[in-house]
């Protein structure tokens, strides 16, 4: 039976669980409870425990609403729009928007892409990562949600747009303007200028 879950789609599996198959919602919660700790994580200013606790409460609301989902769209568009929505919430009601202070932590690497260079050029990469973290804080919560969401979680411009509910023009320019800023910022590390 198990064996059964891990064929399915996201998709048919939301439908599992709308109709209480908990093997659906375990198999779900494998696929994306690291994925989007790991977002929490990052956009919560690296609060291991709150990170947690938000993990928990969108699983919750998967259980307690399956039927919120709209099994014709993409799970892991609407469940990091939910997730994004979260922190929002969370960026409001703490008001940190205004100044900027989220720490996102560092950025597109797991335990699988760790390769082990020369200790100068793992120095390097560290330091380049730190820094690419501290100009991220610095940018405004629109910026770095949708940095993080290409950069990080590999979502599509359209899938982007989907989960942050605007035009295909501002998500495009947003991370033009990100990476144009961190391009200016960090230009010390482009290889051409040493």
């Amino acid at each position: 039976m198990i064996d059964s879950y891990q064929n399915k789609s996201d998709e048919q599996l939301m439908e599992g669980i709308k109709i209480g198959e908990m093997g659906a919602f375990d198999e779900l919660y494998s696929r994306y409870s690291k994925r989007l700790l790991h977002f929490f994580f990052r956009m919560l200013r690296k609060d291991a425990e709150k990170a947690q606790d938000f993990l928990q409460d969108i699983f919750l609301k998967i259980v307690e609403k399956p039927y919120l989902f709209d099994c014709k769209k993409r799970f892991s568009t609407w469940v990091f729009t939910v997730a994004n929505n979260m922190c929002k919430n969370e960026y409001r009601r703490l008001q940190v928007r205004q100044n900027g202070s989220i720490y996102v932590g560092d950025f597109n690497t797991t335990e699988n892409d760790i390769v082990l260079p020369k200790i100068e050029q793992q120095i390097d990469n560290q330091h380049f990562k730190k820094m690419v973290v501290g100009e991220l804080a610095t940018m405004s919560e629109a910026k770095r949600s949708v940095f993080l969401l290409r950069y990080q979680e590999q979502f599509s411009i359209k899938e982007i747009i989907e989960i942050l509910n605007c035009s295909e023009g501002t998500v495009k320019s947003r991370l033009f303007y990100t990476t144009k800023a961190l391009a200016q910022k960090l230009q010390a590390y482009n290889p051409s200028m040493l």
